[in-house]
């Protein structure tokens, strides 16, 4: 039996290594590029010098963005290093290109209702559910049905970016629509089962662990799509997901509609509501590298706080302990200080909620604390 293709290799290792198909496809993309690049030559006869001309073949002559270069530099390095096993001394070398500092695309308030207003149906519930909820387009269209909790009003999302899971609200507003869209999803669900279909993908092997639970009522897609089709990595007739390319064209069609004049809305899928009282923005939950308030928004107040700034960029608990002691404008996960509860403003901070101030921890000593 013959030796696996270098991209059948390729393709294995990825996988191995649990990489997301879009950037499976995406290396694998890069890699042909690559070899058609040097005439056909096989990579273990290039080294350095030959990605290094592609790079600067790709700079010069392609005119691509910093990061698309990057992106083909993480290719080629992962086709050396996991796939041919060869460590050579220029991979450590390699020079990345500067990434741009871009100014994201803002939408006004009355800019946002205007879109909204151009929508109907799944498309407008769709697109009202990431806006309120702060997720990702992706993360929105693979939303399960068993993640929506309408009693307490949160959406937990389920690998997100970087593989994490995480809870957001569920607007008070969008829950009758939300209940009336699964109700026809329900509808539809119970045709495909009478019709021998019904089943949907599962991550992982539970398929094999839980082999009646693709077809189960909680594993359905809150926006399946509107027919089936064959799932190309075992052949299984599906309903899958709604395609994302439905959302970014209605939301592209409603803004034209709209009259609004801003470029990049179902390209780049980013937009933001201005907060004149932040420092930058409340994300639309179309962007992937939106900023979110300082910390959590654990409450229902959705007022900003001066203090809001970039995630992951929170200040020191010493620091927000004595501004707070101080008299300062403390800032806790976006509550404003004359709102927060006495025992926030006691020296404790929000840690992990969704809609409500469900836990807190104290600075000194760190200890857990439920109300």
């Amino acid at each position: 039996m013959s030796p696996p293709k270098l991209l059948e290799q390729y393709r294995e290792r990825l996988r191995v290594k649990h990489y997301s198909l879009r950037t499976e496809d995406a290396y694998l993309h890069w890699v042909r590029r690559f070899i058609y690049f040097h005439g056909k030559r096989h990579p273990r006869e290039m080294g350095g010098p030959e990605v290094e001309a592609f790079l600067s073949h790709l700079a010069t002559e392609g005119r691509v963005a910093p990061s698309t270069q990057n992106q083909a530099l993480a290719a080629l390095l992962f086709l050396y290093r996991e796939v041919l096993q060869k460590q050579l001394p220029w991979m450590d070398g390699m020079v990345r290109a500067k990434r741009l500092a871009r100014v994201p695309v803002v939408l006004t308030e009355g800019e946002v209702r205007a879109l909204l207003g151009q929508l109907d149906g799944t498309r407008w519930l769709a697109t009202s559910l990431l806006y309120a909820t702060g997720m990702r387009l992706p993360e929105g269209l693979r939303l399960r049905v068993k993640d929506v909790d309408f009693e307490r009003r949160e959406i937990t999302v389920r690998d997100g970016k970087g593989g994490r899971d995480r809870r957001t609200m569920l607007p008070e507003r969008l829950l009758e629509p939300l209940r009336t869209h699964l109700e026809r999803v329900k509808v539809l669900h119970e045709r495909d089962l009478s019709e021998g279909f019904g089943d949907v993908y599962l991550p992982f092997a539970l398929a094999r662990k839980y082999p009646h639970a693709g077809r189960s009522w909680p594993w359905q897609y809150v926006f399946p799509s509107g027919s089936r089709s064959t799932d190309p990595l075992d052949g299984v007739i599906r309903r899958h997901h709604l395609d994302e390319k439905v959302i970014q064209r209605a939301v592209s069609e409603a803004a034209r509609k709209a009259g609004i004049a801003k470029t990049g809305l179902p390209a780049r899928a980013e937009a933001f509501v201005r907060n004149p009282c932040s420092r930058g923005r409340l994300r639309h939950p179309y962007g992937a590298g939106a900023a979110w308030p300082q910390g959590r928004l654990d409450h229902d107040d959705l007022r900003p706080c001066p203090e809001q700034g970039r995630a992951g960029r929170e200040k020191p608990a010493r620091f927000r302990q004595h501004r707070t002691a101080a008299g300062g404008a403390g800032c806790h996960g976006g509550v404003r200080r004359s709102d927060q509860p006495p025992v926030l403003r006691a020296g404790y901070r929000v840690m992990n909620g969704a809609a409500r101030v469900r836990s807190i921890t104290r600075f000194k000593p760190a200890r857990s604390v439920r109300i």
